[in-house]
């Protein structure tokens, strides 16, 4: 739980909201790669991505989509269950778009997940433009007897943006999406990135805003990222001037603005990312996630009474 004394309001996160979902457990989510594609790279409605992905800045070593989903969840608990031999896990179907196949191939991985003794439920990551009212159906008769959440990639509620950045879709996709996720009764996650070229402070503050209007249980921020082998990345070396970087201090400052502007009982997921150093042009703060959201916390402590 996050005290903002500045608003003297209390902003819940997503461990929060787990604690609550789980009542007694400890519980972890393991990364996966179930071998999906993107409809903006396998030419369905473009080639290369979105300009700032390379999915290797987010992966584990052990997500290969090589392995089976089985192996990676033995994997992925493995490095957890020596400390907490009772912890239980929820598989995170993250790397491209989680949703984009037939019904039937996607039962079969969702399935697969859950029939690992020590899997208490799923979240699945994809794009707002790639869930169906059939899936969405079977999604809430699952989540009947299971943990079922949807992460959609939303990343920013600037049309402009999202042109900018190749993401192939509209804000109002977005809207649309959760809208009909939420009616069912599913958890549902937005990521959205901070500092996306173009975009103001104001425009970064309003999309708080724009999503507080949404029936979403949570938002995943990260700071924008320049990686290796992305278009982005090759835009930044050859016009930084059109970015704007922001320092750890700046870009606490401004998730703290964010919050206050986001609904209150909107849970934090995360507030920011690590890519692998190899992979990393800018900016490079030399933080952990954990020592982040230590350095929000002392900040926001910090904060004057109005």
């Amino acid at each position: 739980m996050l005290i903002n004394k500045r608003t003297n309001t209390l902003h819940p996160e997503f461990t929060d909201y787990l604690r609550k979902r789980f009542p007694g457990l400890k519980v972890q989510k393991i990364s996966l790669n179930a071998g999906f594609t993107c409809p903006n790279r396998d030419g369905n409605k473009g080639y290369g991505g979105c300009t700032y992905c390379n999915n290797r800045t987010f992966n584990p070593g052990y997500c290969e989509d090589r392995k089976s989903i089985t192996e990676q969840l033995q994997e992925g608990i493995r490095f957890f269950s020596h400390k907490y031999p009772e912890m239980k896990y929820i598989a995170y179907f993250q790397a491209y778009t989680n949703t984009y196949d037939k019904i039937e191939n996607l039962r079969l991985k969702y399935e697969e997940a859950l029939n690992h003794k020590n899997v208490a439920g799923i979240i699945i990551g994809t794009r707002p433009d790639c869930i169906s009212d059939k899936l969405l159906d079977y999604l809430k008769e699952l989540s009947e007897s299971v943990f079922v959440m949807i992460e959609y990639g939303i990343e920013s509620t600037s049309n402009e943006t999202l042109k900018r950045i190749n993401r192939g879709h509209t804000y109002e996709a977005a809207e649309d999406a959760v809208r009909r996720t939420a009616q069912r009764g599913l958890p549902t996650g937005a990521h959205i990135i901070l500092g996306l070229p173009g975009e103001t402070r104001r425009q970064i503050l309003q999309h708080a805003v724009r999503l507080s209007s949404l029936p979403l249980t949570s938002v995943k921020l990260h700071q924008l990222q320049l990686i290796r082998g992305t278009a982005m990345g090759q835009e930044y070396e050859r016009h930084p001037e059109h970015f704007r970087l922001y320092t750890v201090d700046e870009y606490i400052d401004l998730v703290i603005a964010f919050i206050e502007h986001l609904r209150n009982d909107i849970h934090i997921d995360r507030f920011v990312s690590q890519s692998p150093k190899e992979l990393l042009i800018a900016p490079d703060w030399g933080l952990k996630n954990h020592e982040f959201r230590a350095r929000l916390k002392r900040k926001l402590a910090a904060l004057p009474y109005p």
